[in-house]
């Protein structure tokens, strides 16, 4: 047996390596807990990637949500001084210089199994309607004709707002024309829309709004117009279910300086 003072120094030593033991245990579960917590929650100092880092990938060039990127959001300029008539002009000019009005000239895009009485006037046809999906007959009368109308995609009204009133008369009348901003729809559809924007008005047509929102898009850009905050939102959340959706070029536009 040791003498006494050997044992002594025996179980201080032990001591002491068992105390290292269990000190080392401790901090190796404490820093397990604060690993765990980091990836759960985030790290206050911001350093967890998968936390911090939006994974999020920019639009790619020529959609939709590309051009929205560009259009500035403001708020609504006042509608003080609006004439429907005076500053988009008359409806519906020949404004390709095809000899046709631009109402016939939609017609005759928009419509199958087109009838027409010379080279121009569009007498009957077939709309398959973009805006409820429903096929409506169409027939030139003063009863039956308003059954369709020509739509401006983006509301005349709401272009005043946003900034057609810095365009040139030139500029506007070309816009209130363009085919881009131009559809034909159910004409009573088309009246419920009104001056509502994508914030307020939808198309019933669900399955239409991603090309809804790419025109309306569209026509903004192609005229250096602007949107609401709640405008803009809801134009990101429509697209942002289909981002591949494409976006249009005016082909008129550059022709008045807006290229």
């Amino acid at each position: 047996m040791p003498p006494a003072p050997a044992r002594r120094a025996l179980r201080t030593a032990r001591g002491t390596l068992a105390l290292i033991v269990v000190t080392a245990a401790a901090l190796s579960l404490a820093a397990c807990s604060s690993v765990a917590s980091a990836l759960s929650e985030g790290s206050s100092d911001g350093s967890n990637p998968s936390a911090t880092i939006s994974t999020a990938a920019p639009a790619a060039s020529g959609t939709a949500l590309a051009a929205l990127d560009t259009i500035p959001v403001k708020g609504r300029a006042p509608h003080t001084g609006y004439d429907r008539v005076g500053d988009f002009g008359e409806a519906w000019k020949d404004i390709d210089g095809n000899h046709c009005d631009t109402r016939d000239d939609v017609l005759s895009r928009d419509l199958l199994q087109v009838v027409k009485k010379g080279s121009c006037t569009v007498e009957t046809g077939v709309l398959n309607d973009p805006y409820t999906g429903k096929t409506i007959d169409f027939q030139r009368g003063v009863q039956t004709s308003l059954l369709v109308q020509i739509d401006h995609v983006v509301p005349l009204s709401d272009a005043w707002e946003t900034g057609a009133q810095q365009l040139t008369q030139q500029q506007r009348e070309t816009m209130a024309n363009d085919p881009l901003e131009l559809l034909a729809v159910d004409g009573p559809t088309n009246s419920a829309k009104g001056d509502g924007d994508a914030a307020t008005w939808l198309p019933p047509n669900r399955s239409y709004w991603c090309t809804y929102a790419a025109k309306q898009v569209s026509v903004k850009a192609a005229y250096h117009l602007w949107v609401t905050q709640a405008e803009h939102d809801a134009l990101e959340r429509i697209l942002g279910g289909c981002p591949s959706q494409q976006a249009w070029v005016s082909a008129l536009a550059p022709t008045v300086g807006l290229g």
